[in-house]
């Protein structure tokens, strides 16, 4: 059997290393001239042959942050895949990028967070069609898998019980204004704060630590808004929504790859103070300036202005 031409790692670097165009043609076409390099099947094969296992994600950050420190903040996102009729695991999802039903992967991450670095530690994809799993049924597992405290959001009309009571929709239910522990199917008991913002928008936050305060809900919530910059990150600078592979396995090892570019990222900005933007835009500055050195495209017969 031949050694495989191109790695993991080397795909990753490709992701942030790209402006805007992820694809396995492409992967090939920026490849260094040098003997032997790989081209676009062998990036094809790589995303085919990969395990696609969260536990490698989970490797690249245990080293990275401190688990008796920060919060586990639980979140889902859509990927938009508008005219994706044949990839795999693409279905129905809300976006809240549109406020609407959109076409995309829906992808589901426990982020690690202590105010000041954002690390997803682990990642399903929602597909109900296809495993028969519930959001919550990924949720429990991602906490389990942790065994942390974590405080996330649930829409109005998620359904829980109180008092072994019958099944109601959140916004239904009496709320203290010190949180009220109820039963959510598919878990088990959480403690729910109903907040109340100025203008009477609701959101409903709920938590595995049933002796939580809202003192305590305050500062997790504050550290849970984190999760949205991770995502707003991960679809800027990884091309995490830009992979057109048909197979399900291979959109699952792009997902994959693409959260473990964004750790790179990541890393780097903690330990630098270099944002991700200014990050990426370093190696597309660095192009400009090869290819100013040296233009290309000039008319002939003509004096520089």
């Amino acid at each position: 059997m031949n050694p495989a031409r191109v790695t993991a790692e080397e795909y990753i670097q490709f992701l942030i290393g790209s402006p805007k165009v992820v694809s396995a043609t492409e992967a090939a076409r920026v490849q260094p001239d040098r003997p032997g390099a790989p081209a676009h099947d062998a990036y094809t094969r790589l995303l085919h042959r990969l395990e696609p296992d969260p536990e490698v994600l989970w490797d690249d950050v245990r080293p990275l942050l401190d688990p008796t420190t920060g919060v586990l903040v639980l979140d889902d996102s859509t990927l938009d895949k508008p005219r994706a009729r044949h990839l795999g695991r693409v279905a129905r999802h809300w976006s809240g990028n549109h406020h609407a039903v959109v076409r995309g992967i829906n992808l589901l991450t426990a982020l690690w967070s202590d105010g000041d670095r954002l690390y997803p530690c682990d990642y399903r994809i929602y597909h109900k069609a296809g495993d028969g799993k519930t959001k919550n049924g990924h949720f429990a597992d991602l906490v389990r898998g942790f065994g942390s405290t974590f405080v996330t959001r649930l829409k109005a009309n998620r359904k829980v019980r109180i008092d072994h009571g019958e099944a109601r929709a959140l916004r239904a239910p009496p709320i203290a204004a010190s949180g009220t522990v109820v039963w959510l199917p598919g878990f088990g008991p959480v403690r729910v704060f109903r907040v109340v913002a100025p203008d009477g928008d609701t959101t409903h936050w709920a938590t595995n630590d049933l002796g939580m305060g809202e003192v305590t809900r305050v500062m997790f919530a504050e550290l849970s808004w984190s999760i949205e910059e991770y995502h707003r990150g991960l679809k800027q600078y990884t091309g995490v929504d830009r992979c057109h592979v048909r197979y399900t396995r291979g959109q699952r090892n792009h997902l994959g790859c693409a959260i473990r570019a964004f750790v790179r990222l990541e890393y780097h900005r903690f330990t630098t103070g270099i944002s991700w933007f200014a990050a990426k835009w370093g190696i597309i500055r660095a192009a400009v300036q090869a290819y100013l050195a040296q233009p290309l495209y000039l008319l002939p017969n003509r004096a520089t202005a």
